[in-house]
């Protein structure tokens, strides 16, 4: 008995030491799970704190924007006279060759007294101008002035009313990211209003750093040129100028001259009947990774100075080659498009402070702006206002000097004894005492007509050139 008993102790024993090792050692441990009660939904949390970018509160509204615009934004109506080549029709009916052309733009009414800013090549070469009113209104307009490097151009209307204007933004106050509209009269069917943003600023489409459009998405197609790009508050930021598509229609970026620039040309034409340009009187390029490495600098934003023109503004306030600009007037540099589009918007003797780099430290320089007395001349090249000096060495009393011939034809000049530093006296039979006179006897000539130039050769004599 006392066996069986032993046994059965010794069995139960061991179940119970198997049953504590599986427990404690084998068996895996399972979560403790906590029945939510069924009357209670999950909760989603947002994955950070800020609240909705428009509430119903602050939403965008647009219509008191588009209400303060559409009614001076007028559509441009332009003809133009071309000479085609003769038909036997015109021959034996006595016909003129001679065809009229219509182009169609926008414009914008910028004060009471009818003055319209729209772009250059809205009205180029025009016979007849006219412009429609939102109120169906139409008046002849009167070309007050024009600037093909900005593409802006002012006309002038006499009404018989008082008329709605737009007043004019900071475009330097832009930013990107904020709300505009594009307003324009394309089809002379009233005005039409699209809404974007603005996606960029200082873009140059021509690669040569001389432009500085705005860039939006709000959809411009042809016909809205010369409308007006107008921020929330209905004030105007850009004057509407082009976009880049490979269909000739709206495909997402549209470009707009900055309003700042735009107010300087037309307050330029209405005071001093030509546009006043103030130089800065440096070169270089922009900066970036490759640049500065050929160069062996550091920084890859901003404008590298490579040289100093002669008794610029730059030269007389201390500027160096070498010099980095980084900012000018608190804006900040990473292209030459954001300096150059700060100065189309000044004049001569404006002073601008630029921030400049120079061997690592930085440096607050105010800069006086000169006026611009360089002009790229057909056919001949670089002419620049001539010094005292250079007109004594030539034994004459007014003139512009030749700095740099053109490359196509240097060997035609230099075989006639034409070279860089002689004097040129006249063009087309008009005296020429500096740049300004030589863009006046340039400016009405047509393409087809001779053009006569007085020049003062390396020997000292006087030589007469006609080009057709």
């Amino acid at each position: 008995m006392k066996k069986i008993l032993t046994l059965v102790f010794v069995s139960a024993l061991g179940g119970i030491i198997t049953l504590g090792t599986y427990k404690l050692f084998l068996e895996e441990k399972q979560p403790v799970v906590i029945a939510a009660a069924e009357t209670e939904s999950p909760t989603f949390l947002p994955t950070s704190n800020t609240r909705p970018l428009f509430s119903a509160e602050d939403k965008i509204d647009f219509t008191i924007a588009a209400e303060n615009t559409v009614n001076a934004v007028v559509h441009v109506k332009n003809v133009t006279i071309s000479k085609g080549a003769y038909t036997m029709q015109d021959l034996f009916s006595g016909r003129s060759s001679e065809r009229a052309q219509t182009g169609t733009g926008s414009g914008v009414i910028i004060n009471a007294d009818g003055y319209i800013i729209t772009n250059n090549h809205v009205i180029k070469n025009a016979h007849e101008l006219s412009v429609t009113l939102n109120n169906n209104k139409t008046y002849t307009a009167e070309l007050v002035g024009a600037d093909e490097k900005t593409d802006i151009a002012l006309l002038k209307i006499d009404a018989d009313e008082e008329l709605p204007y737009v007043t004019f933004a900071d475009s330097d106050n832009a930013k990107i990211g904020e709300w505009v509209l594009a307003v324009g009269n394309p089809f002379n069917l009233t005005s039409t209003v699209t809404a974007g943003i603005i996606s960029a600023k200082s873009r140059d489409l021509s690669g040569t750093s001389r432009q500085s459009f705005i860039q939006t998405d709000a959809a411009v197609n042809p016909g809205n040129s010369g409308g007006a790009l107008v921020n929330t508050n209905g004030e105007l930021v850009g004057i509407n100028t082009a976009i880049t598509s490979q269909t000739g229609s709206y495909v997402g970026y549209s470009f707009a001259v900055p309003s700042n620039i735009a107010r300087k040309v037309i307050e330029d034409i209405m005071e001093f009947g030509n546009v006043q340009n103030g130089i800065l009187g440096i070169q270089g390029g922009a900066l970036n990774s490759i640049n500065a490495e050929k160069i062996g600098v550091t920084d890859t934003e901003g404008v590298y100075i490579d040289d100093v023109v002669e008794d610029s503004g730059a030269e007389k306030a201390g500027i160096k080659k070498g010099d980095i600009i980084k900012e000018i007037d608190n804006i900040k540099v990473s292209k030459f498009s954001d300096l150059t589009g700060h100065l189309s918007a000044k004049r001569p003797n404006d002073v601008v402070n630029l921030i400049v780099s120079r061997n690592g430290d930085l440096k607050s320089i105010p800069v006086t702006l000169a006026k611009n007395d360089t002009f790229t001349m057909p056919l001949v090249g670089r002419i620049k206002d001539a010094k005292a000096k250079d007109l004594k060495k030539f034994n004459v009393t007014y003139g512009v000097k030749i700095t740099e011939l053109n490359e196509q034809y240097a060997d035609y000049w230099k075989k006639n004894g034409i070279e860089q530093g002689c004097i040129i006296t006249s063009i087309n039979d008009i005296k020429v005492k500096n740049v300004e006179d030589v863009q006046r006897a340039l400016k009405n000539q047509s393409r087809y007509e001779t053009l006569r130039l007085e020049v003062i050769n390396s020997n000292g004599d006087l030589e007469r050139y006609n080009f057709r």
